[in-house]
């Protein structure tokens, strides 16, 4: 089950300007096209463009799986701009996860991660801050329950699957996440609840208009499968 919006209902714009945009991207639709996803026929960029009724340019990227807010210019000037701004770090980008186990108060994740086309190891930072805990009656391997936390993501550096990696290394992997998660962990939320999407969303954007120096925070209501995950797991919120 995902998140991906019917031909005739609209995306969810968070903001919007003259010349940005962003909105809540669906857990399952693709930014737009690719190769690797012959599968995919709907793709955020051209049902945006479709939308608005003008040509738009994603300003970055989320993974497939990764629902939350997505930003976009609607000229090539600002684009350029925010792009540039992704690259010097100047976003400030949380995520809200839910992941196996019981994950500490707060946590610093300083791991290197290795580019997939090329082999090389890249800085990655991620910092981790526990929002809620559960542990349900749901037997899981030799335990007779199952336990499960929220948390709150922050990387100040934007690798490619960065946080799946991140959570993955610290043997806290993010529900629903294939191939860097738990695939039995995957299998029993599937069989149990019914649920595939992967429980990563992109919470808030902040940053500094490009040209007029204003500070704009976009924010993204968490969507249809996360929040009933929520409820079976930790009584909602």
């Amino acid at each position: 089950m995902t998140d991906v919006p019917s031909p005739a209902q609209p995306l969810e714009i968070l903001y919007q300007s003259p010349e940005i945009v962003a909105i809540n991207k669906p857990h399952g639709l693709l930014v737009h096209r690719s190769p690797i996803a012959a599968d995919a026929h709907e793709f955020a960029v051209q049902l945006l463009r479709d939308q608005l009724g003008q040509r738009v340019f994603p300003a970055h990227r989320l993974d497939r799986k990764t629902g939350g807010v997505l930003l976009f210019a609607l000229n090539e000037i600002m684009n350029a701009a925010l792009q540039q701004q992704f690259a010097d770090g100047q976003m400030h980008k949380t995520y809200w996860a839910i992941v196996r186990g019981y994950t500490p108060d707060t946590l610093d994740i300083d791991y290197p991660l290795r580019r997939d086309e090329d082999g090389v190891i890249q800085e990655a930072f991620t910092g981790l801050k526990t929002l809620r805990r559960a542990e349900i009656p749901l037997p899981f391997g030799k335990h007779d329950t199952s336990r499960y936390s929220l948390v709150e993501l922050t990387p100040t550096t934007g690798r490619m699957h960065q946080l799946r990696k991140h959570m993955a290394h610290v043997f806290h992997p993010i529900i629903g996440d294939r191939p860097h998660g738990c695939n039995k962990q995957n299998k029993l939320f599937l069989s149990q609840f019914g649920m595939n999407t992967m429980l990563l969303h992109a919470r808030e954007l902040s940053f500094q208009h490009p040209f007029s120096g204003e500070s704009i925070i976009i924010e993204a209501p968490l969507q249809r499968e996360f929040t009933r995950m929520l409820g079976v797991l930790f009584g909602g919120m």
